[in-house]
């Protein structure tokens, strides 16, 4: 199944979003570049399993 354009869109916005609130709900203020792959890699697994 190939996604169209609005929907890539959409799976953009809702990364973005997942990652805003995993930035500003935590305590920490400063992540290294491993913690920020670290959260990419975990929401691209749950993605992926939707």
């Amino acid at each position: 199944m190939e996604m169209t354009d609005k929907e890539i869109k959409a799976v953009e916005k809702a990364t973005i979003y997942d990652l805003r609130r995993i930035f500003t709900s935590g305590e920490k203020k400063e992540y290294t570049t491993e913690e920020i792959a670290e959260l990419l890699d975990k929401i691209a697994e749950a993605k992926g399993q939707e």
